[in-house]
C-alpha cells in the first residue's frame, strides 16, 4: 500500500513509500484495530520534518511515514477489542509508550523521558498511508454527525488540553473565575482555541497580523465572537491596557518572541497556555526582572500543551460538537485546502511550504 514518508534528517525529502498491509496480529492478544484511513490533516510539524528539524524513522526503517492528524473507519478487530467496532468512524491518539511511570499508567501525553515516541513525527510511523493498526486503547469515537470535522480531532485534543491543564492548575487559586482571553495567532490551533475559550463563557480577542478586511481567519474568529485584531493596528499590549489585561492567554503563533512577549502583559493570577513548538535557534530579549517580579508577585502560570491522551481526544470532540451547535457551519470553514490522494504528495508539500493555507488535508479514502 502506498505512504507519504520522508528520510530524516535529509531536507526535502518527501516521497511516495511502498508499506506491506498491516495485519491484526501485529498488536498481540487480540487488543488490534484495523482501521481505513480517510483524512489526514498536515501541518507545520510535517513541514518542518521535511525541512530537516527534527524526526526520526522507526527502528530498522530508513523512512518515516509522516501524518499524525487522522480521521479513519474501523474495518476489522481482535477478539478482546470492547472500544470500538468495524464502520465506526475514529481517531487515534499520536504518542505511544516509553517506560516512565507516567507511561505505564497512560499518560503517555507527559511522558518523562528524554526519548518520545509519536506517529508520524518521531520513532513511530505515521498516518499517511492507506491502512494502519493499532491497540484499541489509542481509539476515540466520532459520532458520524462530526464526519466533516473528524480530521480536526488531533488539532482540537491538543486546545483541550491547554486549557483543561490551566484550569487544572488554577485550582491552587481556590477560586477562578476568567473573564477575558487573547488569543494569539488565527491558524487552526488559535481558532479552535478561541472557540472553545468562548464555549466557557470567556470574552476572547483573537490577534494576528493579517488586517480584518477580506480576511478568512478574520470571519472565522468575530463568528465565533471573538474580536477579531491585526496586530499592523494594534499589539496585544496595547488592546490589554485600552479593555484589562487577559486572565488566559492561548499563544498559537509559533514564535517564540510573541510566546515570551506574552509573559509581559498576563493579568494577575492569570495562566499563559502556549502551544507552538518552536523548530528553528531564534533568540528573543525580555524585560526578564520586571517579569520575574510580576510573575512572583502576581502569581501567575505558564503551561505547555502538546499531544493530548485520549481524554483529551474526547474533549475536544466535544467541544467540536458543542461548536457545530453554537456557531453552525463555522468550523468547517478552517478546512481550506484538500488534497485528494496520496499520490499528490508534493501538491501537498507546496501548499503546506507556502504559508498561505488556513488548513491543507489530503482526502485519502471515502467513508463506507
Amino acid at each position: 500500500m502506498k505512504a507519504i514518508a520522508v528520510r530524516p534528517p535529509n531536507k526535502n525529502s518527501v516521497h511516495l513509500a511502498e508499506l506491506p498491509m498491516p495485519t491484526l496480529d501485529m498488536v498481540p492478544n487480540g487488543h488490534g484495530v484495523l482501521a481505513k484511513v480517510l483524512k489526514v490533516g498536515v501541518d507545520a510539524t510535517d513541514r518542518e520534518i521535511n525541512e530537516g528539524l527534527y524526526g526520526n524513522p522507526p527502528d530498522g526503517s530508513d523512512f518515516l511515514v509522516i501524518g499524525h492528524e487522522i480521521f479513519a473507519q474501523v474495518v476489522e478487530v481482535g477478539p478482546l477489542v470492547k472500544r470500538v467496532q468495524p464502520g465506526d468512524l475514529v481517531a487515534c491518539t499520536v504518542r505511544r509508550p516509553g517506560g516512565s511511570i507516567y507511561d505505564q499508567i497512560g499518560r503517555n501525553d507527559i511522558t518523562s523521558e528524554e526519548v518520545y515516541y509519536e506517529r508520524g513525527i518521531n520513532l513511530r510511523h505515521g498516518y499517511l498511508t492507506e491502512y494502519f493498526v493499532d491497540e484499541q486503547r489509542y481509539f476515540v469515537k466520532i459520532p458520524k454527525g462530526l464526519s466533516h470535522l473528524g480530521v480536526l480531532a488531533e488539532p482540537a485534543s491538543v486546545v483541550a488540553k491547554g486549557i483543561e491543564q490551566a484550569y487544572l492548575a488554577q485550582q491552587r487559586l481556590q477560586i477562578w473565575e476568567p473573564q477575558r482571553a487573547f488569543v494569539l495567532g488565527a491558524g487552526q490551533i488559535g481558532l479552535l482555541a478561541a472557540m472553545m475559550l468562548r464555549l466557557r463563557g470567556l470574552e476572547v480577542f483573537t490577534f494576528a497580523y493579517t488586517k480584518a478586511e477580506g480576511n478568512l481567519k478574520a470571519e472565522i474568529a468575530e463568528q465565533y465572537g471573538s474580536h477579531y485584531i491585526s496586530t499592523q493596528e494594534k499589539s496585544p499590549a496595547d488592546v490589554a491596557k485600552e479593555v484589562g489585561r487577559p486572565d488566559v492567554i492561548f499563544e498559537a503563533t509559533g514564535r517564540s518572541e510573541h510566546a515570551f512577549g506574552a509573559m509581559s502583559y498576563l493579568g494577575l493570577n492569570g495562566a499563559l497556555i502556549w502551544s507552538s513548538v518552536t523548530g528553528s535557534n531564534t533568540e528573543v530579549t525580555v524585560p526578564g526582572d520586571k517579569i520575574n517580579l510580576e510573575w512572583v508577585l502576581g502569581n501567575k502560570l505558564l503551561v505547555g500543551t502538546v499531544n493530548g491522551n485520549w481524554r483529551h481526544f474526547e474533549i475536544g470532540i466535544s467541544d467540536l460538537a458543542l461548536g457545530e451547535q453554537m456557531f453552525p457551519g463555522v468550523t468547517e470553514q478552517i478546512l481550506t485546502h484538500p488534497v485528494d490522494g496520496l499520490e499528490n504528495f508534493q501538491q501537498m508539500m507546496e501548499l503546506l511550504e507556502s504559508g498561505k493555507c488556513l488548513k491543507v488535508f489530503v482526502n485519502v479514502a471515502d467513508e463506507e
